[in-house]
């Protein structure tokens, strides 16, 4: 083969060879689009205070860098500052969140399925639904006491609405000819609790459980900022107290972490039972 044939030959190899480059373009903004899509905002927040803070356009005392807050929860934790305070915290949140759990789905499965017991316990359940936890928080603490049980009652008590308004919510929800058609083929009243209603159910018990997770998180600040000396709500007062801004913010940071924790793990286990529901996160 002459040497023009061969120089023929390997130039249309290397036209016809597609080149990397534009494949891993492609696979890298098939990563980064969907990342931006969802947290691009949030990252585009985060670098606005770093810069604002920074460049003195907010005040970086009351405003600190987000690189100053990250050593702050860094050194904290490293320190072990703040590990006996998570503890604490997750005990009571964690205490309150598992009684609201225990007493609000089996009740809401009954009031949900029971007319009479509804129409018994619906106004009082109205009424206290609508009475705020915090105003009732001084009358737990003149029943119960400053100590650890009033803290973890008024979590209880914010925490049992949602999951309890979720559970009856989602059993009258559940499909009436999916009901019918169980009747049909024999089923009696515990199978078809058992077998249709409870599973049918569960999609928006998870719903409430995601919204109580959030509210326990949201009284454990109220609770512990009141005649406590532990916790990550005592912290986040404290620190303000001492003027301790870093620290403030890295504690109320912790908070949201914890937060978003335990979402994504309710999030995975709804999946887990719930294969045909698809919940979005």
């Amino acid at each position: 083969m002459s040497y023009e044939n061969v120089n023929s030959t390997l130039g249309a190899d290397f036209r016809l060879r597609p080149s990397a480059t534009p494949r891993f373009a492609s696979q890298v903004q098939a990563f980064v689009s969907p990342l931006l899509a969802r947290y691009g905002i949030v990252l585009g927040f985060l670098a606005l205070w770093q810069i604002a803070s920074t460049q003195g356009w907010v005040n970086p005392s009351v405003f600190p860098p987000l690189d100053l807050i990250l050593s702050a929860l860094w050194d904290s934790l490293a320190s072990g500052a703040l590990l006996d305070d998570i503890a604490i915290s997750l005990q009571r949140s964690g205490i309150a969140f598992a009684a609201a759990v225990v007493i609000g789905i089996p009740l809401g499965l009954v009031m949900g399925q029971a007319r009479i017991v509804e129409q018994a316990l619906d106004p009082l359940l109205q009424f206290f639904r609508q009475t705020s936890a915090l105003a009732l928080y001084p009358v737990f603490i003149l029943l119960l006491g400053l100590g650890e049980t009033s803290k973890v009652f008024v979590i209880f008590w914010a925490t049992l609405f949602p999951i309890l308004l979720a559970t009856i919510g989602g059993v009258k929800e559940v499909d009436t000819k999916l009901v019918e058609m169980a009747r049909t083929y024999g089923a009696g009243r515990l199978t078809i609790f058992r077998r249709v209603v409870l599973p049918a159910s569960v999609p928006a018990i998870f719903v409430g459980l995601r919204l109580s997770a959030t509210t326990a998180l949201l009284l454990l600040i109220a609770a512990e900022m009141i005649g406590a000396n532990k916790g990550i709500g005592f912290q986040v007062m404290n620190a303000q107290y001492n003027f301790q801004i870093p620290l403030m913010f890295a504690a109320i940071l912790l908070l949201a972490l914890l937060g978003l924790v335990a979402n994504a793990v309710l999030v995975l286990l709804q999946r887990r039972l719930c294969r045909w529901a698809q919940p979005n996160a």
